[in-house]
């Protein structure tokens, strides 16, 4: 059972938790969710059935991979709001803007401009989050927590490919308002299994309203 002392404060309706591969995004985000008894939401990163191939043979698979992807989370985005299921609490492990983010970092030139008319023409609805919690970390600590895991098609992922994806993702929550931002610094912290880890990040989730906010915790021994 989950134990905190933060009854009397009210989470934000719609959180997403962003963040690189093997960051911890999709465990914080099933975490906070029992936590506040709402949805939570996946992006089904192992229903894609381009994936594996792509990590290992990159300029052949970019393509496929990106459009599996963008018609996936848009399809679900847009059964989130038809079903309004936002006004009951949501938490997800990904936005519909990092879509495009994946496809500059992978497609060519001309794969983007088919990417990016196929993204124009499909029906998107646009719902901004309450709160992103974006989590970094070096790249040194992604790839041990990648390993850790040990999911088979993630073994092939390169520390370049990461770093490129670490920059993109700074780059993009550097320009990103629209919506309140807390940027964490995951690095020494384990709010999956520490809960005492969890608890101070928790407490800064339940309070954060407005804003951008930086978060450098200690870990909690």
């Amino acid at each position: 059972m989950e134990k905190h002392t933060l009854e009397p404060l009210q989470p934000p309706k719609f959180i997403v938790v962003e963040g690189a591969i093997g960051v911890g995004k999709s465990s914080l985000a099933k975490r906070l969710a029992k936590s506040f008894s709402c949805d939570v939401v996946k992006e089904k990163a192992d229903e894609n059935p381009f994936l594996e191939h792509f990590y290992t043979h990159t300029n052949q698979s970019a393509l496929p991979v990106q459009l599996h992807f963008l018609t996936e989370r848009v399809k679900q985005w847009n059964d989130l709001c038809q079903n309004d299921l936002f006004s009951r609490g949501i938490v997800s492990d990904f936005m519909l803007e990092k879509d495009r983010l994946f496809a500059k970092l992978t497609l060519t030139e001309e794969e983007f401009k088919l990417y990016d008319q196929m993204y124009k023409t499909l029906s998107v609805q646009s719902t901004h989050a309450d709160l992103v919690v974006y989590l970094q970390a070096p790249v040194d600590v992604l790839q041990s927590r990648i390993r850790k895991r040990g999911i088979q098609h993630e073994k092939n992922i390169s520390g370049a490919y990461l770093q490129k994806l670490s920059d993109a993702y700074t780059e993009f929550f550097h320009h990103y308002d629209d919506s309140p931002l807390l940027i964490v610094n995951a690095s020494d912290i384990n709010p999956i299994d520490n809960d005492a880890d969890y608890e101070q990040l928790l407490k800064h989730i339940c309070s954060t309203r407005s804003g951008r906010h930086f978060l450098n915790p200690l870990p909690i021994l």
